[in-house]
């Protein structure tokens, strides 16, 4: 078992990029997963959430990764978009040193565009079921340099009904090549699949002592439905936490309680699958940043969001699966963070708490509801929390993007502007190495080239002058 990231004889550019997302000492899935992918070897891991198994899989991937090939060499399969964008965040934070490049690819999402930047240089293809076998049905995304294949929460595939889309994408894929299967659960007809498409993987098995909802407080209170609202925003006030997601088990009822809870000047966000997806991202964007306090979400959230020091999750309505309300309180307590879980248990609820205990194996007592006093008593103080507006957290990469500067040149693909042309024109600048360039992501009319090594500010003043491919170019900053 290895205790330490430098025990992995990884390349400078990952250790460097691990070291700046503060990763310390590896997870038990990362120092079971890690050294099998890297040797190539097929893997099954049933591992709950909130176990770091992600960057078991993003390592190896960017490591073995031939960085001059063009065409893809790894699939990674996820069945919601927001752990698809997750996903590749991590790929390119962990690859940064590297110049990895990938893409992700999803629905209610342009397909042209997506198109388009899979006829760049692609090393990682991060996607969800439907919108992958779209590009595999209309040729826009090779798959005959696929090497490596992770498929990931397969048992949320199997409940979502993309196991049999799974199946037909691995159809499109070399069969010499590296499989990787994660899943909280393993289903008969998950492990049918890994049998059928898999080289006598070996089994990694997480013990729930491991995983992250040991870490959280469980508490449920036994109420009716129409006094929740006021039980909730009592254990609001309560609690007051810093930071909070509330599930609800529809759009509709997030929808309510987000318009009723910002009537009273709540610091919140709604989040489900029936907004666009860009409104979706722009709003985890903000909550990762701690620019709001509550996020009403459904479902479709709880699996991708990965928001360091979420302090409380509250269960608005009683999950109707026990697996659902495990995935939901994974949100807290993330790996070796303490974390509270409050469920509200109406009527409809009474047979999902059952089944909650039953899945765990507890018994668990209702708590008392706050009393009158205690709520007087630390109103004034949550009212002060509320109104005060929190210094931004640094984003999940910010410690990676300190010595990185994003330069924008006015030409591309339109103007025949080649990765070649950019390489040569920064080499050729005073103390500028091909090591201190980064991802060069050329597109129609325009081309973004990111300059390591703290050296973007001299770049950028000698660009102004510098001709690329016979002429000088505006160039600007990327904020």
């Amino acid at each position: 078992m290895i205790n330490n990231f430098n025990e992995l004889n990884l390349s400078e550019e990952l250790i460097k990029s691990i070291d700046l997302l503060g990763y310390k000492e590896p997870t038990q899935v990362q120092a079971e997963l890690i050294p099998l992918l890297l040797e190539k070897t097929d893997a099954v891991v049933k591992s709950q959430t909130g176990s770091g198994k992600t960057a078991a899989f993003v390592i190896p991937l960017c490591e073995n990764i031939n960085w001059d090939d063009n065409a893809a060499q790894a699939l990674i399969l996820t069945p919601t978009r927001e752990l698809a964008i997750q996903i590749n965040e991590d790929v390119f934070n962990i690859g940064r040193f590297k110049r990895i490049k990938s893409s992700v690819l999803f629905g209610r999402d342009s397909f042209n565009n997506q198109a388009k930047e899979l006829k760049q240089k692609t090393h990682i293809v991060v996607g969800t079921p439907g919108r992958i076998l779209d590009h595999l049905g209309r040729d826009t995304f090779d798959t005959s340099n696929i090497q490596y294949l992770i498929i990931d929460e397969a048992d949320e595939m199997l409940a979502m009904g993309f196991i049999d889309q799974v199946a037909e994408i691995i159809d499109y894929l070399p069969r010499n090549r590296v499989t990787a299967l994660l899943s909280a659960t393993l289903d008969a007809r998950i492990i049918q699949l890994s049998k059928r498409y898999m080289n006598n993987p070996v089994e990694i098995e997480i013990a729930p002592k491991m995983t992250a909802i040991d870490n959280v407080e469980q508490v449920f209170y036994n109420t009716r439905e129409d006094e929740k609202h006021l039980l909730l925003q009592d254990i609001a006030v309560v609690e007051n936490p810093d930071s909070c997601i509330i599930f609800c088990n529809t759009q509709a009822a997030v929808d309510e309680l987000y318009q009723s809870l910002l009537n009273q000047k709540y610091s919140c966000k709604k989040i489900h699958g029936g907004m666009e997806q860009r409104d979706r991202t722009a709003i985890m964007e903000k909550y990762r940043l701690g620019e709001f306090r509550y996020l009403i979400a459904t479902d479709v959230a709880a699996r991708g969001i990965d928001v360091d020091n979420i302090s409380l999750v509250i269960n608005y309505d009683t999950p109707r699966k026990p697996e659902t309300y495990i995935h939901r309180i994974g949100r807290t307590g993330r790996i070796g963070n303490k974390g509270k879980a409050i469920t509200l248990v109406a009527e409809r609820g009474q047979r999902s708490f059952i089944e909650i205990e039953e899945y765990q194996g507890k018994t668990f007592s209702f708590a008392k509801e706050p009393t009158g006093e205690e709520v007087s008593r630390k109103r004034s103080a949550f009212y002060e929390k509320m109104t005060f507006v929190p210094k931004a957290k640094e984003s999940k990469g910010a410690q990676l993007s300190r010595d990185i500067t994003k330069l924008h040149i006015n030409a591309g693909k339109k103007t025949k502007m080649r990765a070649v042309d950019i390489v040569g024109t920064l080499c050729s600048l005073t103390d500028m190495t091909a090591d201190d360039i980064g991802i060069i992501n050329i597109m129609d009319i325009s081309t973004y080239v990111e300059v390591l090594n703290g050296k973007g500010k001299a770049v950028f003043k000698e660009l102004q002058t510098k001709p690329i491919k016979g002429r000088v170019r505006r160039v600007s900053y990327v904020d």
